[in-house]
């Protein structure tokens, strides 16, 4: 029994971690991304994000409370997972340890962004190009966000790649081999729209070089 539930809570987490949450991160990233196109667009898009019905009881029910079980459960498999070189050999083994920083890693990022960003718009403040660009303007946090936003994609990109096995999507060796390219592809893409976002709040000109 307790066996059967340890495999369905993996399967829950697994499966949040790609829906909704995964999903929420390419929305996050691609309403970031009309920054490249100037702050009136970022304010726009942002602001539509705003104004959306149920706002509140979505962001509840689809992002923190989903998100909250992912970053529970996987901090558990953090502490309690062991490498299984057996089974699928040392690079996915390497891939599992990079996943397990980064969830530590992104647990911290997360935080303090919605810190900086939802809770300050609790008291008053505007979630704008402006603040983006304030925030971006020290050369800490400019780092601290690339890092968090690679981290993030680098975590939703290889999840999948556990999500296909866990749910049984990719059974033999070759498919699995496959998903891994596809994870790699979804990564890139991803990095490079979170990557030109920040850059677009820093300075235009930078991201359309």
């Amino acid at each position: 029994m307790p066996q059967n539930q340890e495999f369905m809570n993996r399967r829950l987490h697994s499966l949040l971690g790609v829906i909704p949450v995964g999903a929420f991160l390419i929305q996050h990233l691609i309403v970031n991304h009309f920054a490249v196109y100037g702050a009136s667009s970022f304010n726009t898009a942002a602001t539509f994000m705003e104004s959306l019905p149920f706002r509140y009881a979505l962001e509840i029910f689809l992002i923190f409370l989903p998100l909250l079980y992912h970053a529970i459960y996987g901090i558990y498999i953090t502490f309690s997972g062991k490498n299984n070189t057996r089974r699928f050999g040392f690079f996915r083994n390497v891939m599992f340890l990079i996943q397990r920083i980064t969830g530590i890693f992104l647990l911290i990022f997360i935080s303090w962004h919605v810190w900086e960003t939802r809770v300050q718009a609790q008291f008053g403040a505007e979630v704008n190009y402006d603040m983006m660009a304030d925030i971006l303007s020290s050369p800490f946090m400019l780092v601290f966000y690339f890092a968090g936003v690679l981290a993030a994609t680098f975590h939703f990109s290889n999840g999948l790649w556990s999500f296909a096995v866990t749910w049984g999507i990719t059974v033999s060796p070759r498919s699995q081999q496959i998903m891994t390219y596809v994870s790699l592809g979804v990564f890139l893409v991803l990095s490079f729209i979170g990557v030109r976002a920040i850059l677009a709040f820093i300075d235009p000109g930078l991201a359309n070089m």
